[in-house]
């Protein structure tokens, strides 16, 4: 008898196939509409989305400035006397990372990237565009998404399929914002480090191509943004009953393990990203074993309540 008002629910809400068939077309229209009318806004400010994409690049070369800085300033000295420059130099470089501190003076030719193809720079603004437009026009896809399913949810399973639906894309914009403010800058800033300038009449200077560096923008963007997805889907496998807490906790090292392989896949092949995308995707696994566990705990609670009312 229970289940009776939820049968209910899911009969009021039927339609013929033909109608789910007109509103699927109807909402994939929109969907191309929003997406089209994203991607003619972003490409009349691809130039100012590639300036700010290429942000990272002059951050860190700010940072091989302060680190060109105390290394001028400190000179030699002891052991004890070099450990307490490196140290002034980390700091120096956390506050210009964390915008405390301002830059030193970046020489232009640091910040430089080059394009080697005609139409190389149209191109890397479609595609810059066409992301553009798939992020902005997320709120509607997914509102078109969820207005074709939520006919044949029950409620409860509607209730809880919205707090997922507004998690996934904080998570991943807090993936992206890692990347943006901390990961690119430092692996930049150790790319630069890597030069080889007027050493024995010998120049060796990082030039990256624009295609090449937005791809690998992108890339780690993608790669830390998908990583932090973590925790909804093993909270949505929770609440499908396909994981539990402590079963999380009893594999938690071949959680590690995979973690790391899925790291070095979908990074770019170098063992900085991978490593800086590993740590943050460990500790948000073991996060997400307190979500599960937390929503075990609600469901027990749900499943003593009729008991109780009997009682």
């Amino acid at each position: 008898m229970s289940d009776e008002p939820h049968d209910d629910e899911i009969e009021s809400s039927r339609a013929p196939l033909l109608d789910h068939l007109v509103e699927l077309r109807t909402r994939l229209i929109r969907c191309m509409v929003a997406i089209f009318l994203g991607f003619i806004l972003c490409f009349i400010f691809a130039t100012q989305g590639l300036t700010l994409l290429l942000h990272p690049f002059y951050v860190a070369a700010g940072l091989l400035a302060v680190r060109a800085q105390d290394a001028k300033a400190g000179g030699g000295g002891d052991f004890v006397h070099q450990a307490l420059a490196m140290l002034n130099e980390t700091k120096n470089m956390f506050l210009v990372l964390a915008g405390m501190k301002a830059f030193p003076p970046v020489p232009g030719q640091v910040t430089t990237v080059i394009a080697t193809a005609p139409l190389e720079i149209f191109f890397t603004k479609v595609k810059l565009a066409l992301l553009g437009a798939v992020a902005l026009s997320f709120p509607v896809l997914a509102q078109q998404i969820y207005a074709f399913v939520a006919p044949g949810l029950y409620k409860r399973e509607r209730r809880a399929f919205l707090p997922f639906l507004i998690a996934s894309p904080l998570l991943f914009v807090a993936g992206a914002a890692m990347v943006y403010f901390m990961i690119m800058p430092f692996l930049l800033w150790f790319s630069l480090s890597q030069q080889i300038v007027g050493v024995k009449g010998i120049s060796i200077q990082l030039l990256p191509k624009i295609s090449e560096y937005l791809d690998q923008v992108l890339s780690l963007l993608l790669a830390f943004g998908l990583g932090f997805q973590l925790p909804v889907i093993l909270a949505l496998l929770g609440m499908a009953g396909m994981v539990n807490s402590k079963m999380l906790m009893g594999g938690w090292r071949f959680a590690v393990a995979g973690v790391v392989v899925v790291a070095a896949f979908i990074t770019p092949p170098d063992p900085i990203s991978q490593i800086l995308l590993s740590v943050p995707v460990v500790a948000l696994y073991f996060a997400s074993v307190g979500c599960v566990w937390l929503i075990e705990r609600g469901r027990k609670k749900e499943d003593d309540a009729p008991d109780a009312t009997v009682a």
